[in-house]
């Protein structure tokens, strides 16, 4: 196994650089931050953590769906969108409730096919899409869905909150195929029935109630090691992760599988004497689950194999998004 290889692919991978502008964008609103009091976490977790008073905190997050994949299958784009948004509730251990969204286009089939995703998408995960905003007359076609949710209090899972000596678990779907439209998008929901399906998700509602975990994310666009990445960065700390120890479906390319969306698949810090419970909850769901690794006070992400270690990312130099709480 090619470490060296593997790490400037992963760094290179453009599911991880397109991050990038993100620690651009962001010091934008640091003249404005008074604003902010009913918010429960800096940037950099899966959705916002409003309180607006009572037991539950409201989750707010929003996707927009990469214009490559628009694209290539309109109907693919519609059903991810609906999918990657309630990831996003499901990484901070939060139920979803409802999602909006914006689509522009000035194509007609090319609208309807993204609806019809969006409506199996409803169908799929049982969450409504209660509005949204259409432009008509665009020379592209586009589309962004924002989603709520909520979470009782105490129970949202971070994503910048590991500490140093927290087990890495990697949970996923492996029941599924390669996507219909890339080689970096995995299928691990269009053929299963929607309860099987809702209960993977509701596993991290469970995760968080129970306080297993110290961080957690769902794996995206960059993603396992990617997403990792991200959640080090703004938690600013390093791992080392144990290569030898990351399952693969099938005949999948070991490399390629670091880099895809699994659809279906979280990594999550937990502290070692909650390990088991946090991995046999995420058996009983359906994941494959298994400890990837440790986290560390190195500021670094090193790939390891057979007593061999390289680094993907020093985040003292190396930048994901840019952002760190």
């Amino acid at each position: 196994m090619d470490l060296h290889k593997i790490a400037k692919e992963i760094r290179e991978f453009e599911g991880v650089t397109r991050k990038k502008p993100i620690a651009d964008l962001i010091h934008i609103f640091q003249t404005v931050r008074l604003e902010y009091s009913n918010s429960v976490v800096d940037f950099g977790d899966d959705a916002a953590v409003i309180d607006i008073g009572g037991d539950d905190y409201v989750l707010f997050a929003a996707d927009g769906i990469w214009g490559r994949l628009v694209n290539a299958s309109p109907w693919w784009a519609g059903y991810t969108s609906v999918l990657v948004n309630v990831n996003d509730i499901a990484a901070m251990g939060g139920r979803p409730v409802a999602m909006v969204n914006v689509l522009s286009s000035d194509n007609r089939n090319a609208c309807k096919e993204i609806l019809r995703g969006i409506r199996d998408g409803i169908a799929k995960f049982g969450v409504p899409m209660v509005g949204g905003h259409m432009h008509p007359d665009t020379p592209y076609t586009s589309l962004s869905v924002a989603i709520i949710g909520t979470v009782k209090k105490g129970c949202e899972i971070k994503s910048g909150t590991a500490k140093a000596g927290d087990v890495v678990i990697a949970a996923y779907d492996l029941d599924g195929k390669i996507g219909p439209n890339s080689s970096y998008s995995f299928d691990t929901t269009t053929e299963k029935e929607p309860e099987e399906v809702r209960g993977k998700y509701r596993v991290m509602q469970e995760i968080g109630e129970k306080k297993l975990v110290t961080a957690g994310k769902d794996i995206s666009n960059p993603g396992l090691i990617g997403t990792l990445g991200m959640l080090l960065e703004t938690s600013k700390k390093g791992a080392c992760v144990d290569l030898g120890k990351i399952s693969t479906p099938g005949k999948i390319d070991f490399t390629q599988w670091l880099k895809v969306h699994p659809a279906t698949g979280f990594i999550v810090t937990a502290l070692p004497e909650n390990e088991s419970e946090v991995i046999r909850l995420f058996k009983k769901a359906g994941y494959t689950a298994e400890n990837i690794g440790i986290v560390d006070d190195t500021w670094k992400l090193d790939i390891c194999f057979n007593d061999k270690c390289v680094t993907v990312f020093d985040f003292k130099k190396d930048v994901v998004t840019g952002i760190t709480q």
